[in-house]
């Protein structure tokens, strides 16, 4: 018996030896990591200019302005993205408003070449005072009057749709129930282009270059009493421009103008520098006029980021 029991065990045992000689023989790896990517994301930049644009109209004084925005984003797939942000530039208003304080978000859905956005976006202009049309309120010479607060919102659509590498056409709408706050809505729609030159124009200095242009037209209505029941012209705002880009950077040089004569110009923007220029027009029977909306030349340079692009 003892030599029964005696070889059993032995049997067992090699066989046990054997198996484990076995797993000896297999190479046993660490399972791959597994990069988990965030569907969230943040862009932020920062720009200075000679001039701050709004659709043709400066909003510095045609001086040099500095402009920042932060904005937080979630990729819900990689055709989908929602999105919000702030956004600061600094301006020169006659009710004395020194910052231009934009609060937005919308949504971005793509389908293959053509990419929507859809959102809200509205404009504060904290730090107004009231300008000749209130009691005891500062009194300019050339009788413009502004009121304190002309904060408003737009909601918007854009679509892009982009041909190949180096061409996109795309389209712009905005509407405000109240824009800036003059008593009437406003519409705003444009057709925008853009040439990217090819990558190895530059050679392998990993600068690029565009062509980009835009064609807008900006709808108006007849304001509140408190700006005389004043219709505002409709307008046209057309600009053209290259720009170069380096990494995070990107310098643009842009002609911008506007077909709103100096008259029309005054009593759109109620400028605190129109000087007597006999520029006499129903919407402005005092002929003086403003210059904030002529032919202008803006140098910009921009340097923007997102947050993944920093891992």
């Amino acid at each position: 018996m003892k030599k029964v029991v005696f070889s059993a065990a032995t049997l067992l045992a090699l066989g046990a030896g054997a198996a484990f000689a076995a797993d000896l023989d297999k190479v046993y790896t660490k399972a791959p990591t597994v990069a988990v990517v965030s569907p969230w994301d943040i862009a932020f930049g920062a720009a200075i200019m000679n001039n701050y644009l709004f659709r043709g109209v400066s909003q510095s004084n045609r001086n040099g302005s500095v402009a920042v925005y932060f904005e937080p984003r979630y990729n819900i797939n990689s055709n989908l993205q929602l999105y919000a942000g702030l956004a600061g530039e600094s301006i020169s208003f006659t009710n004395r408003a020194a910052a231009e304080i934009d609060i937005y978000g919308g949504i971005r859905p793509t389908f293959g070449p053509l990419a929507l956005d859809f959102g809200v976006w509205g404009y504060l202009y904290p730090g107004g005072q009231c300008i000749g049309a209130c009691p005891g309120a500062e009194v300019l010479l050339n009788g413009n009057i502004m009121k304190k607060d002309v904060s408003f919102y737009e909601v918007f659509g854009k679509a892009t749709y982009t041909f190949n590498d180096y061409f996109a056409l795309g389209g712009t709408v905005f509407y405000s129930p109240n824009f800036f706050n003059f008593g009437t809505d406003g519409t705003y729609a444009s057709v925008t282009g853009k040439i990217t030159a090819p990558t190895s124009l530059f050679g392998t200095s990993g600068v690029g270059a565009y062509v980009s242009g835009e064609f807008g037209r900006q709808w108006l209505g007849t304001t509140d009493a408190f700006y005389g029941l004043t219709t505002i012209p409709n307008y046209n705002t057309w600009n053209v421009g290259i720009g170069f880009t380096y990494k995070v950077f990107t310098l643009d040089l842009r002609y911008s103008d506007t077909d709103l004569n100096k008259g029309d110009c005054n009593a759109f923007t109620s400028d605190f520098t129109a000087i007597q220029t006999g520029s006499v027009t129903a919407a402005n029977p005092g002929g003086f006029g403003s210059k904030w909306c002529g032919a202008s030349f803006i140098a910009k340079l921009s340097a923007d980021v997102t947050l993944s692009q920093l891992k």
